[in-house]
Parts: structure tokens; C-alpha cells; sequence
């Protein structure tokens, strides 16, 4: 089948959506229309053209063939320009396709028409409206009536059109009960053991509520003690002030493509998630806890439910207060000092994610289940939406 997929607000090389279900379906022999932001830079991504995506571990498994559409990135409070490009695109790129899978609540407002284009997939990556009261581009005043405009967008979605969740928790804003295509990994079958200086990694986008200003004031404590703190991914302006400020507290190494920032996780001391207590992510599991765990590195974490429960489950690492960095530079500081604490929580870890969090078993039911319903198209009764196949 051919599935367009867009997105017009995450980088064109975000884990969830590029290398992990496009891959999916690429591996599977399907052909995909990828329109994103692909101007970003340090985007790994290269179409048909050119042969095969960078960062694909294993060149042989790729059957199908992909076809890049360039857009420019939503951001901020500029973002009618980009999300009216997006419109245009997903016109353009629909016809003769089977299905289109969007990646942003933003698209549902710009899709084609319904008698124009195929069987159409939302996947939630997160509570949208939950998360809109953490966005600093957006004045205070606005957060609760777009909270409110969310959740009914939500309500339309879902008589309209499929949705798949990253998260079982989120079906408790829908009506029914909808697939969930988790944000597991890929997990090697060794795990690296300690090796190179002496670091703390974090990898994911940096904002406030994310930590940054924790892990800025982590790398100052640290620092005396020789460890360093690595930052791997996009940062907000209110996070690059931070880390502006923190000077050489820590070293922030930008964007960095799915594949090389794993890489980058190996051999560290631990591997961090300071995020705060936000109704966003309190259903939500953050998909670095389960990257550091497949790479064999123990977990210093914030009591954020899932992340607990994965992390007690493995017996891979620390449970640290909110909003305190000298409990989690304690806690680093007992791996440092103790390498066979390190080694067995790094274990521990590895193993349990080779058990549960391994992204292949997810990615055949990710697209047996677009398989599904592209072929559902036409059929009589079944409109856009289709009959819902079993979780």
C-alpha cells in the first residue's frame, strides 16, 4: 500500500514517527509519502532517490520505497504559514494513496475533504490539551479556552476518523477503546557496559517542564565531582537560557538523529528524567526511560507513575523527588562510587527491556492494523473510519 504521512510540528526525524513507524512500514514493503519539516537541520532522512534512510541499521530490510515532501515546521505562535503548506501537501500527495496518518492535532483542521482522501489515522502522541498548559508561546489567558477547543476536536476525531494512542492511559478521553502503538525501542542484544568518562546522559526535547533547569543546576553539583551532564535534543528558549547560563555546568550537543543520540547513551553512569509534575505526563511513560533501560544504563527519574513502574519492575535505577537536584546528583553519586551497583542495575535494565520494551513485536501490530484499515476502504457501511479492528 502507499501511506502519506505528515507532520507539521515534530523534526521530520522524531523517533515515534520516522524511525520507528515509517521504518515499520518501509520494512514491510510498503511505499511512504513523508511530508514533514525536512528542511530542519541534521534531518536523517533521505528518499527514494537516494536510495535508502540514513540510520537504518540494516540497509537489506528495506523494501519500500520513500518519497520526502518538504514543509515548513510550526512553531511557536508562527504557524498558519506552515499549517496552510501542510493543507496544500496532504491535497496534493492523497490522491491514489491508501491511507493518511497524521501526526499533529494541528492537521486535523486541514485535512482534504472526505470524499478526496483515503482512510485517515490520527496518532495521539500525547494530552494534547493537558500539554498546552506548559506551552510559554501561548499567553496564560488562551491555555483553558484551547484546552476546551482540544478535547472537542478530540470528540470529532474519533466519530471521523481512526486513532491509534501512544499510551493506554489516553483512551480514557475517548468514548471507545482505541489500538495504543506504545513508545517502545530497539533494544541490543548486549548492552554496553561502562565506558568512557564519566557522564550523565538526557536525551528528548528540553523545556522547563522537562528539567532543563534541574540538570543545568545537576551539572553545577556534579561538576566538583568530575561527572559530566549531556544534553541530547532541541531545546525551548526558556531551556537555552539555562543552559546559557549554566556556562560549562553542561554540554548540550543539540538535535541529534534517533540512532547516533542511542549510541550516545551507552556507557554512561545513568541516564536522566527530571521532568516535573505536569498533568501531561502523568499518563504518559517518557520514551527515554525505555532508551536508557535497552541500552543497559540505569534510570535516575522523577515519580512520575509509568516511569516508576517500569523502573521498580526492572530494579534499573533511582526514584528522585521533583524539583531536586541534589537527591538526583546523590543518586548518581552512588553509582560512581560503587561500579558494581552500576553494573547490575545496567543489567537489570537491559534485560527487562529485552522482555518488554522491544519496538519489533509493536511495529508488525502497528501495521497489520493500517493494513487493516486501508482495506477496509470502500466497503459498504464502513466510511472513513471503518470497523474498528481488535486491540
Amino acid at each position: 500500500m502507499r501511506v502519506v504521512v505528515c507532520t507539521v510540528v515534530h523534526h521530520p526525524a522524531d523517533a515515534r514517527v520516522f524511525y520507528r513507524e515509517i521504518q515499520a512500514l518501509l520494512d514491510a514493503g510498503h511505499d511512504v509519502t513523508y511530508i514533514a519539516p525536512h528542511g530542519e537541520s541534521a534531518a536523517p532522512v533521505r528518499d527514494e532517490n537516494q536510495g535508502q534512510s540514513q540510520g537504518q541499521a540494516d540497509s537489506e530490510r528495506v523494501r519500500g520505497n520513500l518519497r520526502l515532501v518538504t514543509i515548513p515546521r510550526a512553531s511557536g505562535r508562527r504557524r498558519a504559514g506552515a499549517i496552510r503548506a501542510a493543507r496544500t501537501a496532504m491535497a496534493e500527495q492523497v490522491a491514489g494513496a491508501d491511507l493518511l496518518l497524521v501526526h499533529d492535532p494541528e492537521l486535523l483542521l486541514v485535512l482534504p475533504p472526505k470524499d478526496k482522501r483515503p482512510p485517515t489515522v490520527w496518532d495521539v502522541h500525547e494530552d494534547t490539551s493537558a500539554a498546552l498548559t506548559t506551552k510559554a508561546w501561548l499567553p496564560e489567558w488562551l491555555r483553558p479556552v484551547a484546552a476546551e477547543g482540544v478535547k472537542r476536536a478530540e470528540q470529532l476525531a474519533e466519530r471521523r476518523l481512526h486513532l491509534i494512542l501512544a499510551e493506554q492511559g489516553y483512551n480514557a478521553r475517548f468514548a471507545g477503546e482505541h489500538p495504543v502503538v506504545p513508545n517502545t525501542t530497539y533494544v541490543p542484544e548486549t548492552a554496553a557496559p561502562p565506558s568512557g568518562p564519566r557522564r550523565v546522559v538526557y536525551v528528548g526535547w528540553l523545556s522547563p517542564d522537562r528539567g532543563s533547569a534541574e540538570m543545568v543546576e545537576l551539572g553545577r553539583l556534579l561538576k566538583p565531582h568530575g561527572i559530566a551532564v549531556e544534553l541530547i535534543g532541541q531545546a525551548d528558549p526558556a531551556a537555552r537560557a539555562h543552559i546559557e547560563a549554566g556556562g560549562d555546568a553542561v554540554h548540550w550537543h543539540g538535535f541529534v538523529p534517533n540512532a547516533e543520540a542511542l549510541r550516545l547513551i551507552e556507557g554512561s553512569l545513568a541516564g536522566l528524567s527530571l521532568l516535573r509534575d505536569e498533568a501531561n505526563f502523568r499518563h504518559s511513560m517518557p520514551t527515554k526511560v525505555a532508551e536508557y533501560m535497552a541500552r543497559g544504563v540505569p534510570v535516575v527519574t522523577t515519580p512520575l507513575p509509568l516511569a516508576v513502574e517500569l523502573v521498580e519492575a526492572a530494579h534499573g535505577g533511582f526514584i528522585v523527588p521533583f524539583n531536586d537536584p541534589q537527591g538526583a546528583a546523590d543518586a548518581i553519586l552512588k553509582l560512581d562510587t560503587d561500579p558494581d551497583l552500576r553494573a547490575k542495575m545496567g543489567l537489570r535494565a537491559h534485560e527487562y527491556a529485552s522482555h518488554h520494551l522491544a519496538w519489533p513485536p509493536q511495529a508488525a501490530a502497528f501495521v497489520a492494523q493500517l493494513e487493516t484499515w486501508a482495506a477496509e476502504r470502500g466497503k459498504p457501511g464502513t466510511g472513513d473510519r471503518g470497523q474498528r479492528a481488535g486491540h
